[in-house]
């Protein structure tokens, strides 16, 4: 072959297109990703599936299908004399507890972040409510507002401000009160830690500037800490109205929605139904879904917000 005709394939070598990989290199990040995958598939998007699809059956209590439902499953969840209550103090319960933990960690998170005397032994002995079970917590609060053998009725009782024991958790006007509490109290350490995490990445300068500015204590604090403590406590708030809408633990293990569904959430209502129509309890889990899908729709909104306004 002459030098002439070979000069062009030689020529032509370094602009040929290099071959395709082969093999895993093919996959790119896929072998990586796929266990979370797997994992989102199997655990969330799967039950979701079949709670959809739930719904839409009848099923007896024993278990076993008994055939297509249509919508008679909703349309008997929507007909439900308490659904409207229940609806209401579930709104209630949300907000209520949302806002005193958020309150009340505000000021423990800015506590904690000034310097004193054992403040390390506190916040350690902050971490106790979340360490421990939620529903181990809550069981042992029903057991100190037990009405013959509770620890604050007999203390009331000795020190003379109630006349007798009282069924503070038979009554819904009382057990709200000390289901919040309980709520509020499981709810305060992650939330504290959150707000004082973005509390101390505030730098020390922009306080050294409004105190040469002249700015006073609430001054600073409305102007300076709690705009650039709001991402912080954006993402305590959104994550509090997940926890606490979705909670049952607190008023599972203290009251069980009784009597009746007067201290029921639609979480709560939701297991309720379940010992009387497994398909109606599904189309309540459903609507739970979509309340909770609604609200991140309105965290992402927020969100983006959020990143226009810096």
């Amino acid at each position: 072959m002459s030098l002439d005709s070979a000069a062009p394939k030689a020529a032509g070598r370094p602009g040929r297109a290099s071959p395709a990989r082969s093999g895993p290199g093919r996959l790119g990040p896929l072998p990586w990703i796929a266990p979370a995958v797997l994992l989102i598939l199997s655990v969330v998007l799967w039950p979701v599936y079949e709670m959809v699809r739930t719904s839409f059956l009848r099923i007896s209590t024993s278990g076993f299908v008994r055939g297509s439902a249509g919508l008679d499953k909703y349309r008997k969840l929507f007909g439900e004399a308490d659904l409207g209550h229940v609806l209401v103090r579930t709104v209630i319960w949300t907000v209520a507890v949302v806002g005193l933990t958020m309150l009340l960690s505000l000021a423990l998170a800015q506590l904690f972040n000034q310097q004193f005397p054992g403040r390390r032994l506190t916040r350690w002995a902050l971490i106790a409510p979340w360490a421990a079970s939620v529903l181990m917590t809550a069981i042992g609060f029903k057991w100190m507002l037990n009405r013959t053998a509770g620890v604050l009725n007999t203390a009331m009782t000795d020190l003379g401000l109630i006349d007798g024991p009282r069924d503070w958790l038979g009554n819904p006007s009382t057990a709200w009160p000390w289901m919040m509490f309980v709520a509020v109290f499981v709810s305060l350490p992650f939330t504290t830690y959150t707000l004082l995490a973005g509390l101390q990445t505030v730098p020390g300068e922009v306080y050294e500037a409004a105190r040469v500015d002249g700015s006073g204590t609430w001054q600073t604090y409305l102007r300076i800490t709690l705009p650039l403590l709001r991402p912080a406590f954006l993402v305590g708030v959104v994550i509090n109205l997940i926890n606490v809408f979705n909670s049952f633990p607190v008023i599972w293990g203290m009251t069980q929605g009784g009597p009746d569904s007067a201290t029921a959430t639609t979480t709560v209502f939701m297991y309720q139904l379940k010992n009387i129509d497994i398909g109606e309890s599904a189309a309540m889990s459903v609507v739970n879904f979509a309340l909770v899908v609604l609200m991140v729709l309105v965290f992402l909104k927020v969100s983006r917000w959020n990143e226009e306004e810096s």
